[in-house]
């Protein structure tokens, strides 16, 4: 199975480089939008709910064509881009960065839930009542005792976003070089008389790393509690 070859090195770090740009293109509203939900009540958060988690039930490749029709060079958010920024989304990495990030953006929203759930909203109370701010509070307080959560929500949607296919492959294609990730790669390689050595390797690749990515998602989890005393 081993030696790697150029293919499989090639779609190891693009995979990686996508899996990795989705994580930072997520983290930020993943927590605004878990704290939100978990702390504030207002009219239509089950909608804003839904709207987090749908692309958990929704067959990738929707997703995908979703994509392609908003951020597309024609569709209204992707020709804005386009003509005031230069940004072109469709068939590139950024782009593939994007679909992972949509993704896997529900698995790290629900993470960073779970974690900010079991935060006694009793020392949030204490520090307000010695006359903490809000900023203050989330900084000192919420956040150093949710980061567990943060951080299995980070490592958890990196490692999906390692084996992100369907919406990958309808909104940025199928690209050597630019596009084509471990999954892709492993697709294309099934198509071809001679691949089925290749696809066994980028097979075992993508087992390894997810499997991997699970196990210090969960190990970095524990340590973090362990360090906090939870």
């Amino acid at each position: 199975m081993w030696p790697l070859g150029e293919a499989e090195i090639a779609a190891l770090r693009l995979s990686l480089a996508v899996a990795g740009r989705s994580v930072l293109i997520s983290l930020l509203p993943a927590v605004f939008l878990a704290w939100l939900l978990t702390r504030r009540r207002f009219p239509g958060r089950m909608l804003v709910d839904a709207a987090v988690h749908l692309p958990l039930v929704l067959p990738p490749v929707v997703v995908g064509y979703l994509l392609l029709v908003l951020l597309g060079t024609r569709g209204p958010l992707g020709g804005w881009l386009n003509r005031t920024f230069g940004v072109q989304l469709v068939f590139t990495t950024l782009g593939a960065a994007v679909a992972t990030a949509v993704m896997s953006f529900p698995l790290m929203v629900r993470a960073i839930r779970i974690s900010l759930e079991s935060v006694d909203r009793g020392l949030e109370d204490a520090a307000r009542t010695l006359g903490a701010g809000p900023w203050r509070r989330f900084a000192t307080i919420t956040l150093p005792l949710m980061l567990p959560g943060v951080l299995a929500g980070s490592v958890t949607a990196f490692a999906a976003g390692l084996g992100e296919f369907g919406a990958v492959i309808t909104f940025v294609s199928n690209i050597p070089g630019e596009t084509r990730t471990l999954p892709l790669a492993l697709y294309t390689a099934l198509q071809s008389p001679d691949g089925e050595g290749l696809a066994a390797r980028l097979a075992g690749m993508s087992l390894l790393l997810g499997f991997g990515g699970l196990l210090v998602a969960e190990a970095l989890s524990r340590a973090l509690r362990r360090w906090l005393g939870r």
